[in-house]
């Protein structure tokens, strides 16, 4: 179930997927979305998450008029403001969160970087997209806004060949070298296989979202997991266990999904964190939609995914590593 995913490419990897790099892509006008993404906190938080617990995988899409969507997207979110934002971490009692740049703004941050701006050193930091024409003075004025990692979307950009993505992560790693920053990789678990001596031996943390691409339904044997896992139990990689709609479709409570969240924790703790994936976009190219209309978020009940936390990772002490220590470490909060 890889659906098109919000990210970033480096140098020629969505040159196949209508993002080049070699410039920031122009921005483009979009219809007006309606405001349907506020947060959904439909049942209540079961546990009480411990002080400074942080959300690590959100984005956010304010009004198009001041921050436009870029012209080559593949689907248009309605709007999710940095108040939206707000009022979850409110209603699921957290206090950190990490802004991740998605595919609609291509590698234009600006409206990732308000939203950094509006909610504060104190609780937000980002995941940003860069190009080759990105300065490093640029780089620079992102750390200072907050920005601790770039995203490689690998996925999005249709790359599979090892070779190729080992092209684009040496490109990215050569672009944030010596900055205390990580890189976020999204890739199919075959591509992480192929790689996993080449990841193991980055200079900086490498981060796979969405359960590393995992699907559910195939279990903690599927090709490629193992790689996964070995790069987590020497804490050379974090996974972010979020997105569980994204490996399952077995709503609300994602029962599959499980096996695989357990299987990381007991890998290493230390190296996994809690995402959201709040306001959940539907990036899936329908029959009859068109890259500008707006694409209504998937119907999740963020309080109920939380609550998921509490049967995938029992015990308290690992959870408050993953949702306060881990990102802690991870973002410098």
């Amino acid at each position: 179930m890889m659906n098109r995913r919000d990210g970033l490419t480096l140098a020629g990897a969505l040159a196949a997927a209508n993002a080049v790099l070699g410039s920031a892509p122009s921005r483009a006008a979009a219809p007006m979305p309606s405001a349907g993404a506020a947060p959904t906190v439909r049942t209540p938080v079961s546990f009480t998450p411990p002080a400074g617990a942080c959300d690590c995988h959100v984005h956010v899409f304010p009004d198009p008029a001041k921050f436009p969507f870029w012209g080559g997207r593949g689907y248009t979110p309605p709007i999710a403001t940095a108040d939206h934002l707000l009022a979850l971490q409110k209603a699921m009692a957290l206090d950190r969160v990490v802004i991740v740049q998605p595919s609609v703004y291509g590698t234009d941050n600006a409206a990732t970087l308000d939203g950094l701006r509006q909610l504060g050193p104190r609780r937000a930091r980002g995941v940003a997209v860069i190009g080759a024409d990105t300065t490093p003075q640029a780089l620079d004025a992102m750390h200072a806004a907050g920005i601790r990692g770039i995203r490689v979307n690998l996925e999005t950009g249709g790359i599979t060949d090892p070779a190729a993505a080992a092209r684009i992560l040496d490109d990215a790693v050569a672009r944030i070298q010596g900055r205390p920053w990580h890189l976020q990789v999204y890739a199919r678990l075959p591509v992480v296989a192929a790689l996993q001596e080449r990841l193991s031996a980055l200079p900086m943390p490498v981060v796979f979202d969405h359960f590393a691409g995992a699907q559910a339904a195939q279990g903690v044997d599927q090709p490629g997991f193992a790689a996964v896992l070995g790069l987590v139990r020497t804490g050379r990689a974090y996974v972010k266990i979020s997105g569980a709609y994204r490996a399952s479709d077995e709503a609300p409570d994602y029962p599959a999904v499980a096996p695989l969240a357990r299987a990381l924790v007991a890998a290493n703790p230390e190296r996994i964190v809690w995402g959201s994936d709040w306001p959940h976009p539907d990036s899936a190219v329908l029959a009859g939609r068109k890259p500008i209309d707006i694409a209504p978020p998937m119907p999740v009940d963020d309080g109920r995914v939380l609550n998921l936390l509490v049967d995938w990772v029992p015990d308290e002490a690992m959870r408050r590593a993953i949702l306060v220590d881990n990102p802690a470490r991870l973002y410098g909060f």
